[in-house]
């Protein structure tokens, strides 16, 4: 990456969120996560909020951290970590609905586990990929889908967390590419002097 006069540019390219796994499938939870507690938590429930919140923070959090990822690379592992952290959240209230009704939770590799898991590998997925599986099934097929895409979402948090600390090792951040930006030029403008 380079600028227009030949030193790299300070500002690294950033963005581009939304073809992001992490941020697709984030999306997807949160659209679910509304649609799951219209039908199954009463809206004067504070539960019902806080997951909804929940799911939305995920989302929005990935967008915000790819965007601030050009001038810092501190805050996008900062706002991807509470991305994790809200997703992390969300899989517990859907943990504990099962547990407070009673329902079974899924081993991983059950049948209908696997079901659901699946459907991660159709391309072109959005909501519409799921929506019989919370919509039009009962409260424990669509809480336990639920809890396998928000652990498919989370894997692919915590890969996006590793690659994020990666490039900080490996390209630094934006104070350190500033400083190398300033001394560049100074260097030229020695030579040329």
């Amino acid at each position: 990456m380079s600028s227009i006069n030949g030193s790299p540019d300070l500002i690294a390219p950033h963005g581009g969120y939304r073809s992001l796994k992490s941020y697709q499938n984030a999306e997807i939870v949160y659209d679910a996560t509304v649609a799951f507690c219209d039908r199954f938590i009463s809206r004067r429930s504070r539960t019902h909020d806080q997951m909804v919140q929940a799911a939305r923070s995920g989302k929005q959090n990935i967008a915000e951290g790819s965007m601030a990822s050009g001038t810092s690379r501190k805050f996008e592992l900062k706002l991807v970590g509470v991305a994790r952290a809200s997703l992390e959240e969300l899989l517990l209230d859907y943990e504990d609905f099962l547990r407070q009704r009673g329902l079974p939770l899924w081993d991983k590799d059950c049948q209908r586990a696997l079901e659901v898991r699946r459907l991660a590998f159709q391309e072109h997925r959005s909501y519409k990929t799921y929506r019989t599986y919370i919509e039009g099934s009962c409260p424990e097929t669509a809480a336990n889908s639920m809890v396998c895409l928000i652990h498919q979402t989370n894997f692919l948090l915590d890969q996006q967390l590793r690659q994020i600390e990666r490039r900080f090792l490996e390209e630094g951040g934006f104070t350190e590419r500033m400083y190398r930006a300033r001394s560049a030029r100074k260097r030229g403008s020695g030579r040329s002097g």
